[in-house]
């Protein structure tokens, strides 16, 4: 096990698993409790009051985040003619049709980020039992389904983050790096949060937003108060 620092070490032992933090004290500890040698991600899950088993509790939808990730994103597109040259200007690192449903089928899945032109749809509606598990499958709800290829590309490239609730009614997101100054990545994280807010669905009943917390890939875990957020 590798050695951690006195720094390090001091920074874990600030850090209260009990205490609620406001937000910019959480990404201050976020910051000074980060000890891999990789940049870390900034992690934050959102417990909501919904269950996502009812289709009017469902939680979906894309938030820009004004700071970017910090990730490199792959993005394919299945699009033809016009549509996949303004894919391939807009920065797209793959563009096909049948050819690029053929290579999806056959397990080669080397994108992060998949967008349709609408007309695609009837083709890529193949693909379902290949990138639906992966969260992966284009939807018009998160802007992945567009006439506007070109914009989605640059909005996927640019720092464009999906979310979708998952079966415990808790909304996942990556909101930077580790590396991000403070300021940046409370402006993610409220930016996030207030995607996440506007998604409210209708069959939401009680406390809408119950619990925020905030962590990196390897570090601890902080309770955030949603008032330091909203």
């Amino acid at each position: 096990m590798a050695k951690v620092g006195k720094r390090i070490r001091a920074a874990r032992e600030k850090v209260d698993a009990t205490a609620t933090y406001a937000l910019a004290d959480a990404v201050k500890l976020i910051k000074e409790a980060s000890s891999t040698k990789f940049d870390e991600t900034v992690e934050v899950a959102l417990n909501l009051g919904v269950d996502p088993r009812h289709a009017d509790q469902m939680v979906r939808g894309v938030c820009q985040l004004p700071a970017g990730t910090g990730k490199t994103v792959r993005v394919a597109v299945f699009a033809r003619g016009d549509k996949a040259e303004e894919a391939k200007a807009a920065g797209a690192d793959i563009v096909g049709a049948e050819d690029l449903v053929e290579i999806v089928q056959g397990g080669k899945i080397d994108f992060d980020r998949c967008i349709a032109s609408p007309d695609m749809m009837p083709l890529v509606g193949r693909l379902g039992k290949v990138l639906g598990p992966r969260g992966m499958m284009p939807n018009p709800k998160v802007g992945t389904v567009t006439p506007d290829v070109a914009q989605a590309v640059k909005d996927s490239k640019g720092g464009s983050v999906e979310f979708r609730v998952e079966k415990a009614g808790i909304v996942h997101g990556g909101v930077g790096k580790v590396s991000f100054d403070e300021a940046a990545l409370v402006d993610n994280i409220k930016a996030f949060v207030s995607a996440v807010s506007k998604a409210k669905p209708a069959g939401a009943k009680g406390t809408y937003m119950q619990k925020m917390s905030l962590s990196s890939t390897m570090g601890p875990g902080l309770t955030v108060d949603l008032a330091s957020v909203e």
